[in-house]
């Protein structure tokens, strides 16, 4: 079980109290205005997205729902026994060429769903027994969500809310879930600009990334826990580990130690493997992106745990 210091005692979610105040609406009303010239993300495309016109992400006024459903295979701190609610939203601002979930992220999937819609789904996991809800890849539909957090809450939900994102978001967008997230799961993917911009399409993320978990930490601090060890409050990191790409791990995982916290909670995460454009055919006949077209050896996981230790980090799997 954890140290004392990471244990809290049962809460009421921090949304509650922004709800009552007026301040709950008050972010949702800025977020959807925030659609008509949208940079809700450092895509920063400013396209009117109320209108129904489409940026980098695709989505335009609505959020498209592809499932919804109480996931025991997220990290035991967030399933427990009945379950993380979680709602996975197409589309991303991403293209990372190795997504194991490529015909949710980056292609026509779900259906659209209204407000009103959404926060259905929102009760029905809580009414489920679920222990949170999580949203997945939720960085391009974040005014779509609080606009329906407003209508769950006044109808009763009352469950911690989990931002389980890619890591891309801006720190801007970020501030309007001040107070209303309570568990921030972002991943930290690629150290380097060239390595994001060749493998995600985003020569920037690398950046961009640290600029959101410094955020992230400063609204919620490290994970803690309450009854049952179940994740309550704070930051918990997703590193995939890649092949070939220890390097960028060992400066990941100094950062989280120096400039967040040594007691950063990390999933160090070893499923990476071929997917989606990795390994494919390319017209002249070439495999695309070889140097990522293998599983994670046994080393290089044992090598990026070391990594890990050696940077001051202890709270991960091992």
């Amino acid at each position: 079980m954890e140290n004392e210091r990471f244990l809290l005692d049962p809460c009421t979610a921090g949304y509650l109290a922004l709800l009552r105040s007026g301040e709950l609406a008050k972010r949702a009303e800025t977020a959807t205005e925030a659609l008509r010239s949208c940079r809700l993300c450092p895509r920063g495309c400013g396209v009117d997205r109320a209108a129904g016109n489409l940026g980098f992400c695709l989505t335009g006024p609505w959020a498209n729902v592809t499932s919804a459903f109480p996931h025991h295979g997220e990290e035991e701190a967030l399933s427990g026994r009945r379950g993380s609610g979680t709602i996975f939203f197409n589309r991303c601002n991403l293209r990372c060429v190795f997504c194991q979930n490529s015909e949710i992220s980056q292609a026509p999937a779900g259906v659209p769903a209204a407000a009103a819609e959404l926060a259905e789904l929102m009760l029905g996991l809580q009414a489920h027994g679920c222990h949170n809800i999580n949203f997945v890849t939720p960085t391009h539909v974040l005014p779509q969500i609080l606009e329906a957090l407003v209508i769950a809450a006044m109808r009763g939900l009352h469950l911690p809310l989990v931002w389980n994102s890619g890591g891309y978001d801006a720190p801007e967008a970020l501030a309007l879930l001040d107070g209303i997230v309570d568990i921030y799961m972002p991943d930290f993917k690629f150290w380097e600009p060239a390595t994001a911009k060749r493998l995600a399409n985003a020569e920037d993320y690398p950046a961009r990334a640290r600029e959101a978990l410094r955020e992230m930490h400063r609204q919620t601090g490290v994970l803690c826990f309450g009854p049952g060890g179940l994740a309550r409050r704070g930051v918990l990191v997703r590193h995939l580990v890649m092949p070939g790409l220890l390097s960028e791990s060992r400066e990941i995982f100094k950062f989280l130690s120096s400039e967040l916290s040594p007691d950063i909670f990390v999933n160090i995460m070893a499923q990476y493997h071929p997917d989606h454009h990795v390994g494919t055919q390319a017209p002249d006949g070439s495999v695309m992106y070889p140097e990522i077209n293998r599983r994670v050896s046994r080393e290089e996981m044992a090598e990026a745990y070391a990594c890990a230790r050696d940077a001051g980090l202890w709270r991960f799997d091992t």
